[in-house]
């Protein structure tokens, strides 16, 4: 009798135990919902940008004696703009535009003949992206790329005076990584490195009547907050 009377007892506790086990998981999964990184968002953002504007004086009659190199860098800040879309099995997919003006510049001297130097400027660049990722949750990592734009001004001195100058766009293709956090549900968070090739561009300089071919590619780190609608 009391071996039926402990057996019996042992059923009910496991099945007490199963059913509390059950509980706790449908508890689990309630308290672990996802966060949907659907929607339109508005940002900010600033960094830093650096890279490389490289001439070559008379493309047709290369004369590397003023051919320069600058290496211009400096902050950037500005806005950007996009839309998200996520699957259910956490993939997501959105584009986004983003503008920023910025004072990346550098000035070196005519490697041939160091009464001549010159100066570079990129004031702005834009662009227009598409974005992968896949959300853990409240936390995005992604992959962009696509179209980028910018503005430069190219300044060259003799002796200190005005020489030639030429101010003109810049159109190529960016492409970038970075992690997005959502730390409420309309506020997020985002780091990102981004490389942009604007290729090769051809110019005559105002004044001098002298022609180059700039080069021009930029690496930059940005962070930037944005509000998800």
């Amino acid at each position: 009798m009391k071996s039926v009377i402990v057996a019996t007892a042992l059923a009910f506790g496991f099945a007490g135990s199963a059913m509390a086990a059950d509980a706790m998981v449908e508890d689990v999964v309630v308290v672990d919902s996802t966060y949907n990184w659907s929607g339109v968002y508005v940002g900010g953002q600033v960094g830093y940008a650096f890279g490389n504007a490289d001439y070559v004086y008379d493309p047709d009659s290369p004369d590397p004696d003023y051919d320069y190199a600058n290496d211009p860098d400096g902050f950037i800040g500005g806005l950007y703009v996009g839309y998200n879309h996520q699957f259910a099995n956490g993939v997501v997919l959105g584009g986004e535009a983003d503008f920023a003006f910025g004072n990346v510049e550098d000035s070196d001297l005519a490697p041939g003949d160091d009464t001549y130097s010159a100066s570079t400027e990129i004031d702005w660049t834009g662009a227009a992206r598409v974005r992968f990722g896949y959300a853990f949750d409240r936390f995005l990592p992604y992959v962009a790329g696509g179209v980028a734009f910018g503005h430069y001004d190219f300044e060259e001195l003799n002796n200190g005076d005005d020489y030639g100058d030429h101010d003109g766009g810049l159109v190529g293709w960016t492409i970038g990584l970075g992690a997005e956090y959502a730390f409420t549900d309309n506020w997020i968070v985002r780091g990102e490195y981004r490389y942009t090739d604007f290729g090769k561009e051809n110019f005559i300089s105002n004044h001098s009547d002298d022609e180059y071919d700039i080069d021009v590619d930029i690496h930059d780190v940005r962070i930037g907050v944005a509000y998800k609608f």
